[in-house]
């Protein structure tokens, strides 16, 4: 399929994953939310985000302007990948975009990953969550 084994597409949540899987191709930007991820990242690009493992971190700078679901969507037709996992925003802190995230990846048969320790911020899992998040996504 693809020669890239691992890639990482998202948010500062996807930045803090590529720090433990280092292997990986990141296109990640910190405070990035979807509907901008979508303009810089996805419409440009002439080919489909194509690995044998793509991670998704998206949803958690989204407001209530943005149509989580709707660009996230959008985004999923682009990813070409054996397997592709999202990390699911927390749901404390965001209902409406993990449940998003979650209907997704229901839709695409796609696996979720819920990081279980936040940094004091509840938006950013805390080292113990990112290695759960690079565990889980191998």
């Amino acid at each position: 399929m693809s020669l890239i084994d691992c890639m990482i597409i998202g948010d500062s949540i996807a930045v803090g994953t590529h720090q433990f899987k280092q292997e990986c191709v990141a296109y990640a930007k910190g405070g990035i939310n979807s509907r901008q991820y979508y303009q810089k990242y996805v419409l440009p690009r002439q080919n489909d985000f194509g690995a044998e493992v793509v991670i998704i971190s998206l949803g958690s700078n989204d407001w209530d302007g943005i149509k989580t679901y709707n660009e996230l969507y959008k985004l999923r037709e682009r990813v070409k990948a054996e397997r592709v996992y999202w990390v699911l925003p927390n749901y404390e802190r965001f209902p409406k975009q993990a449940e998003d995230v979650k209907l997704i990846a229901l839709s695409f048969g796609d696996f979720v990953i819920k990081p279980t320790r936040y940094q004091p911020d509840q938006v950013h899992p805390s080292w113990a969550g990112y290695k759960q998040i690079a565990k889980e996504a191998e």
